[in-house]
């Protein structure tokens, strides 16, 4: 594979134009796909805008392809929301080549088995990233921080992982996909559900008591049901871990709460309620997880405003 490839990224929210505008600045020919209207009538228009903490803007070239891909593609990384992925896994069954590889970096669980039964294991890796972005609008971003990848093993990774790494991105990897979604799992659990209903950045859970210590029974109470499942986490305290992330990320509104804030649906489903259920299946009960999945499911109840 060259830099001359296109990368196709499923999506056009604001991990996928944070990864769009790192690509293309590297030089990797890039072609954004969705559903999202605006985002792509900007993205075809303006290209991704990558905006600083100091307010600079810098613009970036991508292709875009509306519903499906237009063309054939060898690499993609998705970056939908979990309760997008039936779609894009549609998608990419069209328009993805035989010897081709699909890399999801979502969150939740779920994603992988969605993507593998329309593709197939040999043309779906696993990675998670720490990376974050805030969605200023339809196709301009601003990075939350720094952030690294870590991806499961796979032996058609190499040509994509190379990729990302000359985007500016820290590459490692992990044997245990297990390991990989439930680390972030826990993490998502601990913090998105809390900064969405308390309307609040990441920072500002450890500076309100009551929502540190919520955030940490989360934490505890999604590492207890990894543990029982026999998964290994990639760290020993789960709460030192959330607390860390929240900090490093604190001006970062999560995911979540941008979700609520467009009015888009959340993926409360593939975090907190995926443990609540594991939790079932393994005899351990969850209330905080599943307090924060009940509250964030009322919250949008009948607000919805985006499919």
């Amino acid at each position: 594979m060259t830099k001359q490839t296109p990368v196709l990224i499923v999506g056009t929210g604001a991990m996928a134009c944070l990864f769009a505008a790192k690509l293309s600045g590297a030089g990797v020919p890039v072609l954004m796909s969705g559903t999202w209207r605006a985002g792509l009538q900007a993205l075809r228009q303006e290209g991704v805008r990558l905006v600083d903490s100091q307010g600079n803007q810098q613009v970036f070239p991508v292709q875009v392809a509306e519903g499906g891909c237009g063309s054939r593609v060898c690499h993609a990384l998705v970056l939908v929301k979990s309760w997008q992925t039936g779609r894009a896994a549609q998608q990419l069954g069209e328009c993805l080549e035989a010897d081709g590889l699909a890399l999801s970096l979502q969150n939740g669980l779920g994603n992988q088995e969605r993507l593998v039964q329309a593709l197939g294991p040999e043309r779906v890796a696993l990675g998670v990233t720490t990376a974050g972005a805030t969605l200023l609008g339809p196709g301009r971003v601003r990075p939350a921080g720094e952030g690294s990848i870590v991806l499961g093993k796979h032996r058609r990774l190499a040509p994509l992982a190379e990729l990302l790494g000359s985007a500016g991105f820290v590459i490692e990897e992990s044997a245990d996909t297990n390991s990989l979604l439930w680390s972030k799992l826990v993490i998502n659990a601990a913090v998105n559900p809390l900064t969405a209903l308390l309307n609040v950045p990441n920072g500002e859970l450890l500076n309100r008591p009551a929502a540190r210590a919520l955030l940490a029974e989360a934490a505890r109470e999604a590492a207890t049901v990894a543990t029982a499942l026999d998964i290994q986490l990639s760290y020993q305290d789960p709460v030192a871990v959330c607390e860390a992330v929240a900090q490093r990320t604190a001006a970062n509104r999560s995911s979540m709460l941008q979700d609520l804030q467009r009015g888009a649906p959340t993926e409360i489903d593939a975090i907190c309620g995926a443990i609540v259920q594991a939790g079932e299946g393994a005899g351990i009960i969850t209330p905080i997880n599943r307090t924060l999945w009940h509250l964030i499911k009322a919250r949008t109840e009948g607000t919805l405003t985006q499919p």
